[in-house]
C-alpha cells in the first residue's frame, strides 16, 4: 500500500517542478500575480500552517488586534506563494535575467577580499533563496552552506540541483555533522548561515525572540569565535509586482562574537526582530519557531 503513495508523491513533485519550469519564462509581474493567487489558495487549504502563522504572530505581537494579525498572515501567504512559484526563476532563468532582477546593495565582495573567513548571517525571510543566488552570481568566492534534506526524493534532487547550478556553493547535510563545513571554512570559504530555526534544545539556549523564550543555536557565536570569522548580516526581500528582489549585504558586526555566546545570541535575535519589524509579512511565520519549550513549559502549538 505504501508504494502507490510513494509514486504518487514522486509524480506530484515532478508535476510541481514542470510547473515551475513552465512558469519561469513569464514576465515577473505575471509570475507575481500567479504567486499571490497561489498564496491565497494556500491560505484557504493550508489550515495547519495558517494556524502556526497566526499562533506565532499572537506570541510575538500580543498587542496587535486579531484583525491585524490576520491581515499580516494573509499577506504573508501571498508572499509565500510568490516565493514558491518564483523558485523556478532562480533554478532555470538565464544569469543575465537574474542579474537584472536581483538588486544587490552593500559590500557583496567582502568575502573575496577578507583575510578572515566570512559568515553571512541570513535569517529566514521568504527571499532567502534569492540571497543564496545573489551570493553565487555577484561575487566569485566559493562558499559552504548547510542543507536540510527534503522528505520527497524528487523534490530533494531538484532543490539541490537548483542551488548548485552556479557551481559556487558546497552543501553540507545537517545530519552529517559540521566537520566538512569547518574544514571548508578553515580553507577560507565563506559560510552562508541560517541561524533562526528551532532545531531543538541541543547546543542551543532559550533566548528571547519578541519576548518569548526561543531555542536558538549558539553555533553562530561559537563558530565565529573558534574560526576567527567576520560576521556579515544579509537580508533579502521580494519587491512588489515585477520589480524583482533586494538583497542587502550589510556592514559586518565589529564586536561580534564576544566571549559570551548566549549574550551574542540574544543580540542576534534582537537584530532579527528589528529587521522583521521593517517588513513583518515576509518573515517565515509558518515555521514552528517555538516548538521546543523550556523544561516544564507546555507546548504552544
Amino acid at each position: 500500500m505504501k508504494a502507490p503513495a510513494t509514486w504518487g508523491a514522486k509524480l506530484g513533485a515532478w508535476g510541481a517542478i514542470a510547473l515551475l519550469w513552465s512558469v519561469h519564462v513569464l514576465p515577473l509581474g505575471v509570475q507575481a500575480w500567479l504567486g499571490r493567487g497561489l498564496g491565497a489558495l494556500l491560505w484557504q487549504v493550508g489550515r495547519p500552517r495558517r494556524r502556526v502563522a497566526l499562533r506565532n504572530l499572537a506570541l510575538c505581537f500580543p498587542t496587535w488586534t486579531p484583525a491585524q494579525r490576520v491581515a499580516v498572515a494573509r499577506e504573508h501567504f501571498a508572499w509565500l506563494g510568490r516565493s514558491i512559484l518564483e523558485r523556478g526563476l532562480l533554478w532555470f532563468a538565464p544569469v543575465p535575467r537574474l542579474q537584472r532582477l536581483i538588486h544587490v546593495e552593500g559590500d557583496v565582495g567582502l568575502a573575496a577580499r577578507s583575510e578572515r573567513p566570512v559568515m553571512w548571517l541570513v535569517p529566514h525571510f521568504l527571499a532567502l533563496d534569492v540571497a543564496g543566488s545573489a551570493a553565487q552570481i555577484f561575487q566569485d568566492k566559493r562558499f559552504g552552506s548547510i542543507y536540510q534534506a527534503q522528505s520527497n526524493p524528487v523534490f530533494d534532487a531538484a532543490v539541490k540541483q537548483g542551488r548548485l547550478r552556479f557551481d559556487k556553493v558546497e552543501l553540507f547535510a545537517r545530519n552529517e555533522g559540521a566537520r566538512g563545513l569547518m574544514r571548508a571554512i578553515r580553507q577560507g570559504k565563506p559560510f552562508f548561515n541560517l541561524p533562526d530555526m528551532d532545531f531543538g534544545a541541543r547546543d542551543a539556549a532559550f533566548v528571547p525572540f519578541f519576548g518569548v523564550p526561543a531555542a536558538t543555536l549558539l553555533a553562530p557565536s561559537r563558530m565565529a569565535r573558534a574560526l576567527n570569522m567576520v560576521v556579515q548580516p544579509v537580508i533579502a526581500h521580494i519587491l512588489p509586482g515585477g520589480q524583482g528582489y533586494r538583497v542587502q549585504f550589510m556592514e559586518p558586526w565589529a564586536d561580534f562574537p564576544t566571549d559570551d555566546p548566549e549574550a551574542d545570541t540574544r543580540r542576534m535575535n534582537a537584530w532579527i526582530e528589528a529587521q522583521i519589524l521593517l517588513n513583518p509579512s515576509q518573515y517565515l511565520w509558518v515555521h514552528k519557531r517555538f516548538k521546543t519549550r523550556p523544561e516544564g513549559e507546555a507546548g504552544v502549538y
